[in-house]
């Protein structure tokens, strides 16, 4: 109400702005559907690109991939996107991964394995039962490694199922905003995580936020529509959302702190680019 007395509503964000998604899994984990499945769904919502990031070798419960694995599912993506090049679609394919953060903090695979993606998601998926200094510094030392994109469902919680783990989610978000990693809003029914609270306090800090169905199907790409409405609930505007901007910059945002760059510098830049682009095309 105060916010609408002085004429300072934001426009929140829209499911129409998303450019693509970039947590979806596939058969090469724990999804039902083969990658070509899940990039025609994305291509039939309009989205010029699709994430796919299965999970990483220490999840074994969930079919996580070796080294092997991930240079066949590349090899795969590669000949994917060159199909999509030759019939002159605007469409990609990105090359993820969802890795665990071990309970010592490191992202899962070494440093040769994951400059081979195209950005990294990281979760906890293991001894959540760590008390709140200690979960706290096991993903504050996450956020450190360069490869790092994305902090996946950062509280755990699976609603009516498992409370979140013990989290001090004010300081993590603050330290993902000051350098340049996303925090995710999972848009799976049985998670919405983070919750429209931390949205607000994403938005404060200036961190990003990446709206993902955590898609296991073509079907799961559905829970998009569940996500964008806890960010608009959290006051998200476009600019608050990562994956409103198109795969070059979602790229060039992920690739930013591995070439020792500021990400938020690195974004801001290529959107001058872009708009400048865009004014000179209009004339």
């Amino acid at each position: 109400i105060s916010a609408a007395s002085m004429h300072t509503l934001p426009e929140l964000v829209q499911e129409s702005m998303l450019a693509g998604a970039l947590h979806c899994h596939s058969q090469y984990s724990d999804g039902g559907s083969a990658i070509a499945e899940m990039a025609d769904a994305a291509i039939a919502r309009g989205w010029g690109y699709l994430g796919v990031s299965d999970h990483s070798q220490s999840n074994t419960y969930a079919g996580g991939l070796s080294r092997d694995a991930i240079l066949r599912q590349h090899d795969e993506i590669d000949a994917l996107n060159a199909d999509y090049a030759s019939r002159g679609l605007d469409f990609r394919v990105l090359k993820g991964i969802e890795a665990d953060i071990l309970p010592c903090g490191r992202v899962d695979y070494d440093a040769a394995v994951l400059d081979r993606f195209d950005f990294v998601i990281a979760s906890v998926h293991t001894r959540y039962g760590l008390n709140e200094r200690q979960m706290t510094d096991r993903v504050l030392k996450a956020l450190d490694d360069p490869h790092l994109t994305v902090l996946g469902h950062p509280t755990g919680r699976l609603l009516l199922t498992r409370e979140p783990y013990a989290i001090d989610m004010g300081e993590i978000i603050a330290k993902a905003g000051a350098v340049g990693v996303a925090v995710e809003l999972n848009a799976d029914p049985h998670r919405l995580d983070i919750d429209w609270k931390l949205c607000r306090v994403a938005r404060h800090h200036g961190t990003l936020v990446s709206i993902g169905p955590d898609a296991h199907s073509p079907q799961g790409l559905d829970h998009i529509t569940l996500g964008v409405g806890i960010a608009r609930k959290g006051w998200l505007s476009a600019e608050h959302v990562l994956n409103t901007r198109s795969a070059r910059a979602v790229l060039a945002f992920a690739r930013a702190r591995r070439d020792g760059k500021r990400p938020a510098d690195v974004l801001a830049s290529f959107e001058r680019s872009t708009e400048r682009t865009r004014r000179a095309a209009l004339g």
